[in-house]
C-alpha cells in the first residue's frame, strides 16, 4: 500500500522528534567542546567511492548496499557509511589545508539492505566523527574518549571498552596466514560465509556471530602476537592515554576490523543492557583509506555510533528527558469579526518569541477551549464581538483557572511578563 512506509524504514513523529534532537544538541555541543566542525555529505555516491572505500568481500559491499544506474548510466549508491564519503569530501575540497589534523564530525542518514532489528533499521541514522592527518596515538584516545563522553553525558552507566589493534601491512600478512593455517582444517565446520572470508579476509572470521561459540574459536591465534614493533608501541600508547584519562577498557584479541585500510586501533563500546544488540559505537584507526581512494598516504582515526540503538538504550534505562510540548497562549477567536483581530493578537504574540495557537475552524467556545487544552496551553485569550468593541481579550490561566480582562494594547507585554518571568 502507498500509505505504508518501506519495510526498514520508519516515520520520525512529532512527539519523539524531541528526543532526537535532544541527543543531536548534546552532540554538537560535545563536539565543539572537542573541537569537531559538521560536515554533511550527499546521502549517495558513486558506488565505485563504497567499492574501493568499504572493499570488495565485505556483507556491506556484496549484501547490503542499495545501488542503482541512474539517467546518466552511472552507478550510484546509497551510502551504507559516511567515513567513505568524509574521506571523498577531505580531498576534493582540501581540507587538509594548512592543518596537519582535521577533525570532522556528522550526523545523517545510511541505507544498508539488510533484515531490520531492534535499532537497525535500512534506513538507519548515525553520528560519526573522524580526525584525518594524524598518526600520534593520543588521537586514537581522544576519538575514544569523545564516545565515552556522549554516551555516559547521556546517562549511560555501565558501558564496556573493548580495545585491540588489528596491526598494519608489514604484520597482518604474518597474522593472516596464522589464522589460515588455524582454520585450515576447520574449514568444513564454518558457516559459508566463513568459508568464503577463508581466502579474501580471515580476519573477519573471528567476528562472525554464526560461529561465535564454537569450542575452537576461544583458542584462535591472537593478533596481538603477531604485531610488528610500532603496532606493539602505537597500541601501547594508546592504552596509557586511556589510562592516564581515567577510562576503563579490557583488551579483546577477537575484536577486529576485517577491511584492509584499518590499521592498528580497534575498539567497541558496549551497553550490556540492550542485550544481544548491546554495541553502541565502534571504530578505529584506518591509515590505508585515503590512499586507497586516490589521496596521499594519511594517517586517519574515527567512530560512529547509531543514534537508533542509543535512543533505545535511553529508552530502556528512562534516560529521555520529559519533552517541553507546551503552548503558551491559544487564541479563542468568537465570531468572523473576532477572527481578524484574534489573528492580528497571535502574529503578535509570536513576534514576540511566544509560542502560540488559534483555532481556524470558527468552532463554539467549547470546543476551542477543549482544543486549548490538548495544545497545553498555558493561557487561553477569548475574543468576542464584545472583546472586538472594548479592544480587550479576556485572559485566562488555564492553570489556576482565573481570567482577568485585559487591553489589545497591554495584552503582549502581560503574558510575557507572566509566561517568560
Amino acid at each position: 500500500m502507498l500509505t505504508n512506509a518501506p519495510r526498514g524504514t520508519k516515520d520520525i513523529l512529532p512527539d519523539t522528534v524531541g528526543q532526537w534532537t535532544y541527543v543531536e544538541e548534546k552532540i554538537r555541543d560535545l563536539c565543539a567542546r572537542y573541537g569537531y566542525k559538521e560536515i554533511r555529505t550527499p546521502m549517495f555516491e558513486h558506488t565505485e567511492l563504497f567499492h574501493r572505500g568499504i572493499g570488495e568481500g565485505t556483507d556491506v559491499v556484496d549484501k547490503e548496499m542499495y545501488t542503482f544506474t541512474d539517467r546518466g548510466d552511472r552507478s550510484i549508491t546509497l551510502r551504507p557509511e559516511n567515513t567513505a564519503s568524509a574521506v571523498r569530501a577531505y580531498l576534493q575540497n582540501k581540507l587538509y589545508g594548512d592543518n596537519s589534523l582535521t577533525k570532522l564530525f556528522y550526523i545523517g542518514s545510511m541505507f544498508r539492505y539488510d533484515r531490520p532489528q531492534a535499532g537497525r533499521m535500512r534506513e538507519f541514522h548515525q553520528f560519526g566523527v573522524e580526525a584525518l592527518g594524524e598518526s600520534n596515538p593520543a588521537v586514537d584516545a581522544e576519538i575514544i574518549m569523545l564516545a565515552m563522553d556522549l554516551l555516559g553525558g547521556l546517562g549511560l552507566k555501565d558501558l564496556k571498552l573493548s580495545l585491540n589493534s588489528v596491526g598494519c601491512p608489514k604484520c597482518r600478512p604474518v597474522y593472516r596466514k596464522v589464522l589460515q593455517d588455524y582454520f585450515r582444517d576447520k574449514l568444513d565446520d564454518l558457516c559459508e560465509d566463513c568459508q568464503d572470508r577463508f581466502e579474501r579476509s580471515p580476519l573477519r572470521i573471528l567476528d562472525c556471530k554464526a560461529d561465535a561459540d564454537k569450542p575452537y574459536m576461544a583458542d584462535a591465534p591472537k593478533i596481538t602476537d603477531c604485531l610488528c614493533e610500532e603496532c606493539q608501541e602505537h597500541f601501547h600508547k594508546v592504552q596509557h592515554f586511556l589510562t592516564e584519562a581515567g577510562v576503563e577498557f579490557e583488551l579483546d584479541a577477537r575484536l577486529v576490523r576485517g577491511l584492509d585500510y584499518y590499521t592498528k586501533t580497534a575498539f567497541e563500546i558496549k551497553y550490556p543492557p540492550l542485550g544481544a544488540q548491546s554495541a553502541v559505537a565502534g571504530g578505529g584507526r584506518y591509515d590505508g583509506l585515503i590512499e586507497e581512494i586516490g589521496g596521499n598516504p594519511t594517517p586517519a582515526v574515527g567512530f560512529a555510533t547509531g543514534l537508533e540503538r542509543v535512543l533505545l538504550a535511553l529508552e530502556k534505562q528512562n534516560l529521555l528527558p520529559e519533552m517541553d510540548n507546551k503552548t503558551d497562549a491559544f487564541v479563542v477567536a468568537l465570531g468572523e469579526e473576532a477572527q481578524g483581530a484574534a489573528f492580528k493578537l497571535l502574529t503578535q504574540l509570536r513576534q514576540a518569541g511566544l509560542k502560540a495557537s488559534m483555532d481556524y475552524a470558527g468552532r463554539s467556545m467549547k470546543a476551542q477551549m477543549k482544543q486549548a487544552n490538548k495544545a497545553n496551553a498555558r493561557f487561553a485569550l477569548i475574543i468576542g464581538e464584545d472583546e472586538v468593541k472594548e479592544a480587550c481579550v479576556q485572559l485566562k490561566d488555564m492553570e489556576k483557572s482565573e481570567q482577568q480582562k485585559v487591553s489589545f494594547d497591554n495584552i503582549v507585554n502581560t503574558l510575557c511578563a507572566e509566561v517568560k518571568g
